[in-house]
C-alpha cells in the first residue's frame, strides 16, 4: 500500500510541476495558463498531501498535514482578489515545511 502512495504522489507531483511551468511560460491563453498556474497546481499539490499524511512518521504532524491540504485546495478555489486567497499558499508552505520535518534524522558514525 506504500508503494500505491507514494506512486500516485509522484504522479501528482509530477503533474503539479507541469502546471507550474506551462503556467510559468504561458504557453497557452491567459485564461488556460491562470487555471494551470493558480488553481490546479494547488488542488494537485493538496490532493498529494492528503496522501502523504498517513505516511508521516510522526503521528503529530497528521493532522496538520492534512489542514495544509485542505488549505491548498479551498485556497486554490477562492478568486485572487479575495482577502483569503493567501490560504494556499500557506497551505503549500505549511505542507513543505512538514514534509521536511517528517524526513528521518540520519545518524552519523
Amino acid at each position: 500500500m506504500k508503494t500505491n502512495t507514494q506512486a500516485i504522489q509522484g504522479i501528482l507531483s509530477i503533474a503539479a510541476i507541469l502546471c507550474l511551468v506551462v503556467g510559468f511560460f504561458n504557453l497557452f491563453t491567459p485564461t488556460v495558463n491562470d487555471l494551470l498556474y493558480n488553481k490546479l497546481f494547488y488542488i494537485l499539490i493538496g490532493v498529494s498531501f492528503f496522501f502523504q499524511a498517513p505516511t508521516l512518521s510522526n503521528k503529530n504532524l497528521l493532522y496538520p498535514m492534512y489542514a495544509a491540504a485542505a488549505l491548498c485546495i479551498i485556497g486554490a478555489f477562492l478568486p485572487k482578489e479575495s482577502q483569503f486567497g493567501m490560504l494556499k499558499t500557506i497551505g503549500l508552505f505549511a505542507g513543505v515545511i512538514l514534509s521536511i520535518f517528517n524526513r528521518p534524522r540520519v545518524t552519523r558514525q
